[in-house]
């Protein structure tokens, strides 16, 4: 997905074929931004002084880069505003002397924390590329659902947590969205998979699934005893 794909007609494609009466669409961040333009290529951004110097007292995490380079840190100053940033780096510092995590982002918002640098199993080119958070998620869940026919919404989920960070419909449960996507089901890096269906499913159809299942494992197991016996 690039800038040159129209994220409504990406989702018309490949998902609106599979989706049933009351699935949900959820699209990750990074392939919204992809479209938006909104990843820079790390040759065209020149961090400033303040970047290299803030960047160094990020805490570094084995699941992603966050503000933790001069480049993602001049994005989230420019996104940001230098003032604001500024602001969140005293509060989450008082905050580190009593032990407390998580200030600086509770400052500064989702617009910042979602800010993702490259990191080595990152899908090229965008290996060598800034993502910037989305540009009104609301409105482009809702453009979405609109060309789909059903709900949808983008989110920004990793393997530590994760939020909602558009919906197509205001009485869609957020907390609930997180709670079922908590295992990070796009999975990370290369695994290369911008959205998914959540779908509801009935205690019948749980059934069905076990029965499917135990036959074939029933059927997996006389093929087996046959050649055994052969």
């Amino acid at each position: 997905i690039t800038d040159k794909d129209d994220i409504v007609k990406v989702c018309q494609e490949y998902a609106m074929p599979h989706m049933k009466e009351g699935d949900i669409l959820f699209v990750s961040e990074k392939a919204v931004a992809c479209t938006q333009k909104r990843a820079i290529p790390m040759k065209d951004i020149k961090p400033r002084p303040l970047a290299k110097f803030l960047c160094k007292f990020v805490h570094k995490s084995k699941h992603g880069i966050g503000l933790g380079i001069p480049e993602t840190m001049e994005m989230a100053l420019r996104e940001i505003g230098t003032i604001k940033i500024l602001f969140a780096a005293v509060i989450s510092a008082i905050g580190k002397l009593f032990g407390k995590r998580g200030w600086f982002y509770n400052i500064v918002g989702e617009k910042a924390r979602s800010i993702d640098g490259p990191c080595p199993n990152t899908l090229p080119p965008y290996n060598q590329y800034v993502v910037l958070a989305p540009e009104n998620p609301n409105k482009v869940a809702k453009d979405i659902a609109k060309g789909i026919g059903h709900r949808a919404a983008v989110v920004d989920i990793n393997d530590l947590d994760g939020v909602i960070l558009g919906t197509s419909h205001e009485d869609m449960d957020k907390t609930l969205l997180v709670k079922i996507l908590k295992d990070n089901p796009l999975g990370q890096s290369r695994q290369q998979t911008p959205m998914g269906i959540i779908r509801v499913v009935c205690d019948d159809d749980l059934k069905k699934e076990e029965s499917k299942e135990e036959k074939q494992e029933i059927s997996g197991n006389a093929e087996i005893k046959e050649e055994i016996t052969a």
